[in-house]
């Protein structure tokens, strides 16, 4: 089965619908509003309300416009990349399928068309075509077969975004599990270490564990991670994502 994530081809086959297909989101650019409290008069005695004086979180979701290097969150899940001549295509298999309507829609805002299949188990495998575009991603994570985070990796609110997207889920009674790619051992030590530089530090937990997955626990961290990945897609479950 497949999906123009461009939306351009009527014979395409929709994403799994489990649930009624989600209206389109807003446009990346423009913050989602959120009203905080009553109007006030600033020194000028221009109505002003928190919202115009909320600042953007630096390196946030709404930071920055969506590009192809953001994709890097979901190679530091359980994403995976693959050469082909001088191309390269990605691939992440996920287990719900609002996650597959928030994963092409934003591959299509990266101008990437995505397909997706049922993989026979529960689950779906949402995938890229291979594309020139994506060779320099796969140059600097691939070493060899292994994927491995290039030296200079760090997290921003819109791979955090995307990696949530694909592989977060909360934990009752108060944390939010980020999982890992299972046969991807090489990569949690320095995805880890990028979490805590974002101010996320969290708890790996093992294939034993219910991982491999690092959980962020603590009201401070779990603010900070909204913060940074921003409102809920609409395909998204309320209770599916940090707030």
């Amino acid at each position: 089965m497949s999906l123009s994530g461009l939306g351009d081809t009527g014979a395409a086959q929709p994403p799994p619908a489990l649930f009624p297909a989600p209206e389109p989101d807003a446009p990346a650019s423009e913050p989602a509003r959120r009203r905080s409290g009553p109007t006030r008069s600033g020194a000028s005695g221009t109505a002003q309300t928190d919202d115009t004086r909320r600042q953007l979180v630096f390196f946030g979701a709404e930071a920055a416009e969506p590009t192809v290097a953001d994709l890097a969150g979901l190679l530091a899940g359980p994403g995976e990349v693959v050469r082909m001549g001088g191309t390269a295509r990605l691939s992440v298999q996920v287990d719900a399928a609002w996650r597959v309507h928030v994963l092409v829609a934003e591959l299509a805002l990266r101008g990437l068309a995505a397909s997706w299949e049922p993989t026979g188990d529960a689950r779906h495998a949402v995938r890229t075509s291979y594309t020139r575009v994506l060779k320099p991603l796969a140059v600097a994570w691939l070493h060899g077969p292994a994927k491995r985070p290039p030296a200079t990796f760090h997290l921003t609110g819109r791979r955090l975004r995307l990696w949530l997207a694909a592989a977060g889920s909360p934990e009752p009674p108060g944390g939010f599990l980020l999982r890992l790619g299972e046969g991807d051992q090489e990569c949690w030590e320095p995805v880890g270490a990028a979490l805590a530089a974002a101010g996320l530090a969290g708890t790996l937990l093992g294939p034993d564990e219910g991982g491999p997955g690092y959980r962020i626990t603590g009201r401070r961290r779990l603010g900070r991670l909204a913060e940074l990945v921003g409102g809920p897609p609409r395909a998204a479950p309320t209770d599916a994502w940090p707030t």
